[in-house]
Order: C-alpha cells, then structure tokens, then sequence
C-alpha cells in the first residue's frame, strides 16, 4: 500500500542483484495484513536471518523493527517505496530502488535509539496534534504520495484547534497550549519536512518541539522553516531534549507513530530505548 502506485518487477531486481552473489542468500516475503511484517521480521530473525528488509514506506518500516527489538544479530534494512520515507532519507538509504538494492550488497552496520509512545515503539517521529489528525485524515484520503498529504494538509489546517496539554520533563512541568507536540528520533517527517533538523539517531535523546498555535503567518514561518531545515531559528516552535516525558491533554488528543494514526488519549508516556537497533545502511 505504501507510495504512490508504483509497480516493478521486484522479484527480478532481487534476481539481478542477489542471485548467484557469492555468501547471500535472500527469502521474499509479502506482507498479508496489517502487523504481518512484524510477525515475518521476529520469525526470519528466530531463523537467523542476519539482515530484514523493509521494502515500504515508514509504516512497514515501522512493523518490521518492532520485530527485530530484543532480537540479536538482525540488522534492519531499507528499501524505501513510501509517501515519505523519513527514516530511510535520515539514514542516507538511497531513494532509487536499484541504488538501494546494491548498498544493502555491502552495507555498514550501526545501531540507533528507539522511541516509544504509550508503548508503542517508534523509528522516526512520533506526536500528538496537528500533525496525528493530518495522519487520521490521509490514512483516509483513498489515495497517497505528497500531493494527497499537502491537500489534507491545507483542508484540514482550518478544522483543528489546540488543546491545552501539562508537560512534565527533566524535572519540570509545562503548561501550555499543542497544535504539534512531536518527539523526534530522527530529523524529519518525511519528504525532508525537518521537524528536529538537529535530531541524533544515537544521542540518546528525544527532541521534543512544541508549536503551541499556528496562526497564518506563523504557519508561513513553520512551512519555510520544515522545508529549509531552520526551523529551530525562526521563533515558530520550542525545543527541549528529554529521555523521558509525560503529556496530560485537557481534551482526547490525536496521536501517532511513525506516521501511522494509533487513536485518541488525553495521558501519554514517551521514552527512550538506547542504540536498540541494529540497522544495516
């Protein structure tokens, strides 16, 4: 379901870079049904498997880390065919799929931190708001790529209002107003839209950004900032960094993880799991 439709011979281009390759050999599997990658991730790494790969976009890359947690000696890899593909642009996964399909003959292997929302783990973004209620409505949209997402995006910019939410963090409380509450464990959401541009896959750290209203022009400032990679500098949202936070909303909140909608809740417990993952890039 991920992208925008498109279709190739995969099972060939697996053939061309893979078959006959001294040392590698590969299993395909599609995925059935929502959760089914996670299922096939932690059964091919019980088998040994020493790389998973996600071909899809952040939701199936998603699935298939969640299988690999707790698992040891299973890298996760990418082939990115989503909307977005957040984490795959972080960790520099070419977006081409044969460019991709040959780095993954000789990758590197490193480890990344992994989030959790109300523990749910998390790869790339998670949050509540604005943000969570664009993700209801595209899951909706009937159709995906970035034009469906800035549509519902724009149409929707006018339905949502902020809702006031206590923020406890590094020993404070914050009482505030969320149109956006995002915990970023990477730098962007996707289509280097950068929510936390300075955000480290290993810092051991979440960056937490606060938009607590969004009037035209500072939408203006929010927009330009996510596209250039400056939004911390343009005044339009507030930074912390945590390990751990706890969100009281006023009202049922919206929220979600890696782009995938999870529902309304007005408690939510973030947190950090340190260099959890392996990942093959």
């Amino acid at each position: 379901m991920a992208g925008t439709g498109r279709r190739a011979d995969f099972p060939a281009l697996l053939q061309r870079y893979f078959g006959g390759v001294a040392g590698i050999d590969y299993l395909l599997r599609p995925t059935e049904r929502p959760g089914h990658a996670t299922e096939l991730a932690r059964a091919a790494a019980q088998a040994g498997c020493r790389i998973v790969v996600a071909v899809g976009g952040d939701g199936t890359v998603n699935e298939v880390g969640q299988g690999l947690l707790g698992q040891t000696g299973t890298a996760l890899g990418i082939v990115p065919r989503g909307s977005g593909n957040g984490l795959a642009r972080h960790l520099r996964v070419p977006l081409g799929l044969s460019a991709a399909l040959r780095r993954l003959r000789q990758p590197t292997f490193s480890r990344m931190d992994v989030g959790t929302i109300n523990g749910r783990p998390f790869f790339c973004t998670a949050g509540l708001g604005f943000d969570a209620h664009v993700s209801q409505h595209f899951a909706q949209a009937g159709s995906r790529g970035l034009s469906t997402y800035l549509r519902v995006t724009i149409r929707e910019y006018g339905n949502f209002r902020p809702v006031p939410i206590e923020v406890e963090l590094n020993g404070q409380t914050l009482v505030t107003n969320c149109y956006v509450l995002a915990f970023a464990n990477a730098s962007q959401y996707g289509n280097n839209a950068y929510i936390a541009p300075q955000a480290n896959l290993q810092d051991g750290l979440l960056d937490m950004c606060l938009i607590n209203a969004l009037p035209p022009l500072r939408a203006v400032q929010v927009v330009l900032g996510m596209a250039l990679g400056t939004l911390p500098r343009t005044g339009g949202a507030a930074y912390r960094h945590t390990q751990h936070a706890t969100v009281r909303a006023a009202a049922p909140l919206g929220y979600h993880a890696d782009g995938d909608y999870l529902g309304h809740a007005t408690d939510f417990e973030l947190g950090l799991l340190p260099l959890a993952l392996e990942v093959a890039v």
